[in-house]
């Protein structure tokens, strides 16, 4: 520029010649993260490895790069992913060769392959809440080596004893549980007036090798994912030593939008094009009856569960944002009441899931929290299950409703694990307890032997403590008093009186003045 400083010409010059020495040096290779097959982009993983496994449910995991690995026999894994699969499909294969060691892991409830190895002690299993798995696993990426979460406070997940393996004998024995964490007392974020809570710390989990499935890639290893097909693999990508991205699409670079990339190529190390395997593991439609085995019409314990989902959708106001666990809770997103309008936040990463698709509009791509197939409304968004997981921590979701094996009259609940006899594993919950959002229990008033589940005090490991506002049952409706002073029975059910109520309970519990028979 005429006039300029001559430093300032120097500088322009320089920068001159430095971009045309970038537009003139030779590329990398166009092909220099793709490989051949699935079994050339795991040919070095070896025995003992630790994997970390992107999917949930069947949606959104490499079967390609874990066929690979079942074929290649190597023996003695640690597996870190959010769930195991089912006996028959995804990280399954890799049980029925028996080529994992240890499961780290936060639902494992589909898959009695895994069950049955853990019950007879032939592998070691530490169960962490999912949303504390998933930010473990984006910490690792970020280079963050621990954070503190609420998540689990009080539990055996922060306090110790849960079982991570049993004998081999048959016995069931616990012969190796796990150990207590670290925790602090914080000022609760935004919670104003100087309250505090317990929180635990949680250590950074990554991986020699992480394994993830997306839909796009190009060659330079920028991912793409579609819809809630994402879930847990963006934060995976980023926490491997070496990262293997199973994509149903490769390009060339350049033929992604910037915009649209979800996880840069940094982070990816190859990249191998594999069959898309299509598979749904709940189909659910909304015009074939068959899909679903839920009939309040011809089922009488359908007709009384019912019931119970039909008043916990009064719960709900409009502009809500909630969360629907699996099992009965699903169930209310049928039952909104005209004229309200809530958006339903699903854990495995979508916000604006919409009621379940008609035959041939179903996509195994788009998924709630139940595996089941579902729609997105209008405004709908997708996301990573950290950034989920964030929302629901951060106190963003306003209701949550749970199923529960135990409720106790302070508000502490128990459905997750009957040692020893079930493993299903917290899942979500522990997070979405103890986010600070309502908290509302749907469940049968008794077990299936007719024992009562509202308790004077859990019985079975907790998933919170204190963290519970309504219980709903087919026979009444409870408050839970604040800062857990005892139950009000506020409404009864059809054909139950106070004292019915009370003979099915074995927690004590106040009647309201304004007690009234149950909303409909």
């Amino acid at each position: 520029h005429e006039g300029s400083h001559p430093t300032m010409r120097c500088r322009l010059l320089r920068s001159s010649c430095l971009l045309q020495r970038l537009h003139t040096r030779p590329q990398r290779p166009l092909s220099s993260k793709v490989v051949g097959s699935a079994s050339e982009a795991v040919a070095d993983v070896p025995a003992g490895a630790t994997l970390l496994v992107g999917g949930f449910g069947l949606s959104g995991v490499p079967e390609n790069l874990i066929t690979a690995l079942r074929d290649r026999a190597c023996g003695g894994l640690t597996v870190v992913s959010s769930n195991v699969g089912t006996s028959e499909r995804g990280l399954g294969l890799l049980f029925q060769t028996r080529q994992i060691a240890k499961v780290v892991s936060a639902y494992v409830g589909e898959n009695d392959a895994f069950e049955q190895q853990f019950l007879n002690g032939e592998i070691e299993v530490e169960l962490v809440p999912m949303g504390t798995l998933a930010e473990r696993m984006r910490a690792a990426g970020a280079g963050i080596p621990a954070f503190f979460t609420k998540t689990g406070a009080g539990t055996w997940h922060h306090l110790g004893g849960m079982p991570q393996r049993y004998a081999p004998d048959g016995s069931r024995a616990v012969v190796q549980a796990s150990e207590p964490k670290p925790s602090r007392a914080f000022a609760v974020p935004g919670g104003g007036g100087g309250e505090t809570a317990e929180y635990v710390m949680e250590e950074a989990l990554g991986g020699d090798f992480a394994l993830v499935k997306a839909w796009k890639a190009d060659t330079e290893g920028n991912l793409v994912y579609r819809k809630t097909a994402r879930n847990h693999n963006p934060a995976i990508a980023t926490a491997g030593r070496v990262t293997i991205a199973e994509v149903e699409e490769v390009v060339a670079a350049g033929e992604l939008d910037p915009d649209e990339v979800h996880t840069p190529g940094i982070y990816v190390d190859r990249v191998v094009q594999g069959e898309r395997m299509g598979v749904i593991e709940r189909l659910t439609l909304a015009d074939d009856p068959s899909t679903s085995t839920f009939s309040p019409r011809t089922k009488p314990a359908d007709a009384l569960r019912e019931r119970i989902v039909k008043r916990a959708a009064l719960e709900l106001r409009d502009g809500d944002y909630v969360n629907l666990g699996i099992g009965m809770p699903t169930l209310i997103s049928d039952y909104v009441p005209g004229g309200v309008s809530v958006t339903l936040q699903a854990e495995n990463g979508m916000l604006g899931a919409g009621p379940f698709p008609l035959r041939g509009a179903e996509d195994c791509d788009l998924i709630n929290a139940g595996k089941q197939t579902v729609t997105a409304l209008p405004g709908a968004s997708f996301f990573s299950a950290d950034t989920s997981f964030a929302m629901i921590r951060g106190g963003h979701c306003d209701v949550t409703v749970l199923g529960t094996m135990e409720v106790a009259a302070n508000g502490d609940m128990a459905n997750y694990l009957i040692p020893g006899k079930l493993v299903k594993g917290m899942g979500g919950a522990m997070d979405l307890v103890s986010s600070g959002s309502k908290v509302i229990v749907t469940m049968e008033h008794t077990d299936r032997k007719g024992n009562p589940k509202v308790l004077p005090r859990c019985t079975l490991p907790l998933t919170g403590q204190r963290v519970v506002s309504l219980i709903i049952t087919e026979k009444a409706v409870f408050e839970v008093k604040p800062d857990g002073a005892g139950l009000l029975l506020a409404e009864v059910g059809e054909g139950e009186t106070v004292e019915s109520v009370r003979a099915a309970t074995a927690a004590d519990f106040d009647v309201s003045d304004a007690l009234r028979p149950m909303r409909q």
